[in-house]
């Protein structure tokens, strides 16, 4: 591999740049490419932002039959890191750095068409891997999932300015759900990808800290804890489940780390704690109070006799203020939230109801 970097080094030191991306002149000032420089350019055309290299990350974790799908992003800088973990078939250690070469892809038999197009002509990692600063499998192997980590530059592959609003929803003639407004953000990116695919996955999305506290809660774990005992190293397990089976704050760091998760010890403490909540996924979060516009409304402003009426600015405050003291019986029952809780307000009686996630 050294030599054959050596060459292209010296061919181009020598004036033959040309040489390495032509291979036919046709004369009259036309060319006939070589194949890689033509993948090359079609991969700065496949992925024009950051926005387009997660989506390509989701489709690739869908075909590799993921269930859940984690995704993590932050900005420092002009850098953002997007880590995304899944629960899909998994990359064998040796396809590590093979799988960002061009025409690389494990669907030899099967091409996926969605509303993004055509998927699996193995040139979704080569593209991102070009627009980035980085691209690599953090952890992976067959039935165990897959951790991948890209960073990008946001002066070399833009993004949207906001990337903290959610669309907005509703339901279009044929009754389906849709993001109608918002911002074209990574969020709007996931939500669209987790209403086209909801049947077969569930996509959840923060930061790093808040997808590690998800993963520690809502992962299912395949071993007991007598198994564990038997175990060499957590990296033995699948890896959303290595954050849950993490005994403490800094085996959770330690854990976190070794799935592209950066975090500080004190943030895995405050995970360890409950501070940190886990979050729901994308699809329950639009349904709900960040998409008033998706179905009948969940909260109930009717007036009393008094013509009082609780503004809604008032009742999610409420409603965030209910989920954290809610912690206190989720910590000591192993209960967990699917949803905010919903508040109802009647003309004598304030009504509050918690939905509870299934247990394992």
């Amino acid at each position: 591999m050294a030599a054959a970097e050596d060459l292209v080094a010296f061919v181009s030191s020598m004036g033959g740049e040309r040489a390495l991306r032509v291979e036919e002149s046709l004369g009259e000032g036309y060319v006939r490419l070589r194949v890689a420089e033509a993948e090359r350019r079609q991969a700065k055309h496949d992925v024009r932002c950051v926005e387009d290299a997660v989506i390509e990350m989701l489709r690739n974790a869908r075909d590799a039959g993921a269930r859940h799908i984690y995704v993590a992003t932050t900005r420092d800088g002009d850098l953002r890191t997007t880590t995304m973990l899944d629960d899909g078939a998994g990359i064998p250690e040796d396809m590590h750095e093979r799988v960002f070469e061009a025409r690389v892809t494990s669907k030899l038999d099967s091409v996926h068409m969605d509303r993004w197009g055509v998927h699996g002509r193995g040139m979704a990692l080569f593209s991102i891997r070009e627009n980035a600063v980085s691209a690599e499998v953090v952890s992976s192997a067959p039935g165990r999932g897959a951790a991948i980590r890209v960073v990008t530059d946001a002066r070399e592959l833009p993004e949207r300015a906001d990337q903290s609003s959610w669309p907005v929803v509703e339901r279009g003639g044929d009754g389906e759900l849709a993001c109608v407004r918002g911002p074209h953000n990574i969020v709007r990116t996931c939500c669209e990808f987790a209403l086209e695919e909801r049947s077969s996955c569930e996509v959840y999305v923060g930061s790093p800290a808040e997808i590690a506290a998800t993963a520690r809660a809502r992962a299912r774990s395949t071993v007991d804890a007598s198994e564990l005992l038997f175990l060499d190293s957590l990296s033995e397990l699948p890896v959303l489940e290595r954050l849950r089976a993490a005994a403490d704050a800094s085996e959770l760091r330690a854990q976190a780390l070794a799935v592209g998760l950066d975090m500080s010890e004190r943030t895995a403490h405050r995970i360890v704690s409950g501070e940190v909540r886990p979050l729901r996924s994308v699809l329950s979060r639009l349904t709900r109070s960040e998409a008033p516009a998706c179905g009948p409304r969940e909260v109930d402003l009717e007036r009393d006799r008094r013509g009082l009426r609780v503004s809604r600015e008032d009742l999610a405050e409420f409603s965030r203020a209910l989920e954290r003291d809610f912690g206190l019986l989720a910590d000591r029952y192993y209960l967990s939230l699917s949803s905010d809780p919903k508040i109802r307000v009647g003309r004598r009686k304030i009504t509050v109801t918690f939905d509870l996630e299934e247990s394992d």
